[in-house]
């Protein structure tokens, strides 16, 4: 009998996976080429298709050349961003955790108010470099908070720590912006979120911080396998548990600062991409955090293309409809699965 559907099947656990991957990657390409028709001034599929395959003749040009980096700056963003909290659940044992509930997303956008509003960043691969340094900052800060007291770094007492941690800096953040008018407008554009601004200069600028993280991520994918059993067990089994656990937190800050640097903070994506995939493979984080890749970048490519749609002429920041989107669907998975713990 054929397994349910969204389940692996425990027979042949591979065959099942690699073929969900096919379904999935399959999926994210339709939503690229739907990402390059879809705008102001449709392009026919054929044409996006060549778009993409780097021709130049025979549609509108002036639109794809807006929409194709901006396509891709989605589909990275969207990857790195999935990877990211994966890696933080897994990290941190908490099924809550993400960029934006542990006060990462704000305390990179912190960081690079800051550079933009007294050093003059203007450069995305400058910026990157900030907002990694205030991510990785912000997420010490947050787990130093979170272990203080008995029990230490416990799901709720992280989530809490980064609720409050995020707040007081998104004050700072404000606080920053409303004394400098030069700024304002663009800052509060870009706090939202969005890929709109994509071009590719910038992607070659974050393209290298983006490789960096997935390669650390991807390298303590079986040491994630282990720290989930918990640490003195892990320990046991061989796996050097604060080396580990460094190195993972390390690629996932990385991820998440070098995409809040180009599109700002981004909400939900690192949160319900890693429970929506654990629902198709299951909790080995060397299948785990591909998926989430794949799902992640799918999920804002489509975000962003329902954003042109919803509100045209006129197009929503993706980040608004990540935060209408993310917040019923992970209610959903958490009520559905009942998922108390990774």
């Amino acid at each position: 009998m054929a397994p349910a559907p969204g389940v692996v099947d425990r027979r042949h656990p591979a065959r099942g996976r690699a073929r969900w991957l096919l379904v999935v990657l399959g999926v994210l390409a339709l939503l690229v080429v739907t990402s390059v028709m879809v705008g102001s001034r449709q392009v026919g599929w054929l044409d996006a298709v060549a778009a993409l395959g780097g021709s130049l003749e025979g549609f509108d040009q002036a639109a794809v050349a807006k929409r194709t980096p901006r396509t891709l700056l989605a589909v990275a963003a969207g990857a790195a961003l999935g990877v990211s909290g994966a890696v933080m659940q897994g990290v941190t044992r908490n099924p809550l955790a993400d960029p934006g509930i542990l006060g990462v997303n704000t305390g990179a956008s912190l960081a690079v108010v800051v550079g933009i509003a007294f050093f003059g960043l203007t450069s995305a691969a400058s910026t990157a470099w900030v907002a990694i340094g205030g991510a990785g900052a912000t997420a010490v800060a947050v787990y130093a908070i979170g272990s203080l007291g008995r029990g230490g770094a416990t799901p709720l007492k992280l989530a809490l720590a980064g609720a409050a941690t995020s707040a007081a800096l998104a004050s700072l953040v404000s606080a920053v912006v409303l004394g400098r008018n030069d700024i304002a407008d663009g800052a509060r554009s870009w706090q939202i979120g969005g890929v709109g601004g994509g071009s590719y200069a910038a992607l070659a600028q974050v393209g290298p911080f983006l490789a960096v993280g997935l390669v650390l991520c991807l390298l303590s994918a079986r040491g994630l396998n282990s720290l989930a059993l918990g640490d003195d067990l892990a320990a046991g089994l061989g796996e050097r548990v604060a080396l580990t656990r460094g190195l993972a937190a390390l690629g996932a800050v990385t991820l998440c600062g070098a995409t809040t640097a180009v599109t700002g903070p981004i909400a939900f994506v690192g949160l319900v991409v890693p429970h929506a995939c654990r629902l198709l493979v299951g909790v080995d984080h060397r299948w785990l955090l591909p998926f989430s890749a794949v799902v992640g970048a799918g999920l804002l490519t489509a975000a962003d293309v329902l954003g042109r749609v919803v509100a045209r002429p006129a197009e929503l920041a993706v980040g608004i409809v990540t935060a209408f989107v993310g917040a019923p669907v992970f209610i959903w998975v958490v009520r559905r699965q009942k998922v108390s713990a990774l």
